[in-house]
């Protein structure tokens, strides 16, 4: 078995069986081939079964049924060679979170993002002070070029408290960039746009001087 016979196989017994929802014990169950696959070949850099990169092959609507594990409250801790393992591997990318050049960067961004989130929530501070420096990058730029994301700009601290919910919220295995995207974008339509008059050329009422 290769990756995509195993993304074929799970693709065509979740199209049989129609389950709700599914994780790691029903492909264990259900799909022992594809699960002792994975568990030999598909390796995330820290150690344990790289799932995010199974589930996010899959047909979009099984990616979504994804459920993952139920994760305990965790223990904050500071490890830098988790977070290193994972920049070494991606270093030359990082420019994707600032100017992606196309659908492979943005593919690529998502992988680095993602395995950045999942060493997070595991408790790892390092790795959410690096994804939340990344991620300000893409929001920038999002806030600059999007007009739904246009209210948010001067809300700094909020974006920050919004970018660390999305972190702690992340379950399924699709877009990680994608989920922070409609999170914001859903959140700016109760936000009262900030408008910054210069004390040069405006008074306070907004009238030219």
């Amino acid at each position: 078995m290769n990756f995509d016979s195993a993304i074929t196989t799970m693709n065509n017994l979740l199209a049989k069986k129609q389950p709700h929802t599914f994780n790691r014990a029903w492909v264990r169950v259900y799909a022992p081939c594809v699960y002792r696959f994975v568990q030999k070949e598909i390796r995330i850099e820290t150690g344990g079964i790289d799932w995010d990169r199974l589930t996010r092959a899959l047909q979009p609507r099984y990616q979504r049924q994804w459920t993952g594990s139920l994760r305990k409250t965790v223990k904050p801790y500071q490890d830098r060679a988790e977070v290193d393992a994972v920049l070494q591997q991606y270093g030359d990318k990082l420019y994707t979170f600032i100017s992606p050049q196309g659908k492979e960067d943005e593919h690529i961004r998502d992988i680095i993002s993602i395995a950045l989130v999942r060493i997070a929530q595991r408790g790892n501070i390092l790795a959410k002070q690096e994804i939340i420096k990344l991620l300000a990058f893409t929001i920038d730029d999002w806030i600059e070029r999007s007009p739904n994301l246009y209210s948010w700009r001067g809300y700094d601290p909020l974006i920050r408290i919004r970018i660390e919910c999305c972190i702690r919220r992340y379950r399924y295995s699709g877009s990680f960039m994608r989920y922070t995207y409609k999170t914001l974008e859903y959140a700016a339509r109760g936000l009262k746009p900030l408008i910054a008059y210069s004390l040069d050329d405006a008074d306070y009422s907004g009238r030219r001087i």
